[in-house]
């Protein structure tokens, strides 16, 4: 029988936060290597279609590609770190508090697929992705900001803690 992971456990976390940020560098570097305009932050269907009809047809291959390989892994690693953070910081909330988060995951993993069906002219649903992208961007930030926040608290109660226990001794 298998054991239930953790999402908020300190191995789990410092794993998503390596996948997290390794894969936004990535994000970053095939941006300038491969001179692509990624279409994700676009919810606009017109300005999506000018963008990708502008595209080298190799540069909307390898949009498509790089969408249907790191931008699998992407959404699962923010949205676990965010969602594993809320839980440990907000013990009582955390659940709620991780929705966000954990719902940003399918959101743009529908987002990926409208783009990969653009990018390979097999569909056009681009129409559905100016609902979706403003709706995952939306879950994104708030599970970003929570994270963050309970990561503030954190280190508030820390320093709180250290200066009563200096107080203390003295």
């Amino acid at each position: 029988m298998a054991d239930n992971i953790d999402i908020s456990s300190p191995r789990i976390l410092n794993i998503t936060f390596t996948a997290t940020v390794i894969l936004t560098l990535v994000f970053f570097a095939l941006t300038f290597l491969l001179d692509l305009t990624f279409i994700d932050p676009i919810s606009d269907p017109d300005s999506v279609r000018e963008i990708i009809a502008a595209m080298t047809a190799e540069q909307r291959t390898a949009h498509a590609w790089i969408t249907a390989t790191v931008d699998i892994l992407y959404p699962l690693a923010y949205g676990l770190l965010f969602a594993g953070a809320a839980i440990k910081y907000f013990s009582r909330a955390g659940f709620y508090l991780a929705l966000p988060a954990l719902l940003a995951i399918p959101a743009d993993l529908i987002e990926g697929l409208i783009q990969i069906l653009a990018l390979t002219a097999m569909a056009d649903w681009l129409w559905l992705k100016a609902i979706v992208t403003p709706i995952k961007t939306t879950l994104f930030l708030t599970g970003f900001f929570i994270a963050i926040a309970g990561f503030m608290h954190s280190v508030y109660l820390h320093f709180s803690q250290r200066q009563a226990d200096i107080q203390n001794v003295e």
